[in-house]
């Protein structure tokens, strides 16, 4: 290969490749089974910003503009949380209420995020039978996350569905920790390379279905 041809395939991968914000929110983390490991795992990825924003903001002053430059300089924004009597822990919402503006996120001119990527990495402590239609929680995650799916769309980004561990609460007892860092750094690595199948993501129930180690 000619160094010219080098120059072109760099080029090319570059296009193809795609930087991750991964934001992630958990105010009790020495309690934490999973989600404290996969946030781990998203700091060893280079093309991964993992920001712990319960450390960042402990007194929950966020810095807007620190925050929507962020947004703009990547191409897939991921909320990465422990779900919380059916939604995010409070500084998410925080995050979300003063960050997404009038202006910057929605209405008028306010395209910055128009086309990024946005999806939820959440565990449940339950059973993934719990959260049926007719399981203990009467919905299923897609569901319960309807309000973040309508932000999305009214930001302008492509939704596509959760990456949802069940069971979190006996993850260590049960063995099965590498098995969900296993399949999250799938999709990470999947994120980056912009290789994820997205028709599929856009429609299944839960994305992990789609991040086993021999592919989708």
């Amino acid at each position: 290969m000619t160094d010219e041809n080098i120059i072109e395939s760099n080029v090319e991968s570059a296009k193809k490749s795609k930087k991750v914000l991964v934001l992630f929110a958990h105010p009790a983390q020495t309690r934490s089974e999973v989600n404290v490991p996969l946030f781990h795992e998203a700091k060893m990825n280079k093309h991964v910003t993992a920001v712990d924003l319960y450390a960042e903001y402990p007194d929950f002053n966020i810095d807007i503009e620190r925050e929507q430059q962020r947004l703009i300089d990547h191409d897939v924004v991921v909320f990465l949380f422990p779900l919380y009597w059916y939604s995010t822990p409070s500084i998410l919402k925080e995050w979300q209420d003063l960050v997404l503006e009038y202006g910057f996120a929605y209405g008028h001119e306010g395209t910055a995020l128009k086309d990024k990527l946005f999806l939820c990495a959440l565990s449940a402590g339950g059973k993934e039978e719990a959260y049926q239609t007719d399981g203990f929680n009467h919905y299923t995650i897609r569901q319960l996350l309807q309000p973040l799916e309508q932000m999305a769309q009214i930001t302008h980004m492509t939704y596509i569905a959760p990456f949802a561990i069940f069971g979190s609460r006996t993850a260590q007892e049960e063995h099965r920790v590498a098995e969900h860092r296993g399949k999250w750094t799938t999709l990470l690595n999947k994120l980056t390379t912009n290789t994820l199948n997205l028709e599929k993501a856009k429609h299944i129930e839960n994305l992990a279905d789609l991040c086993t180690s021999q592919g989708e």
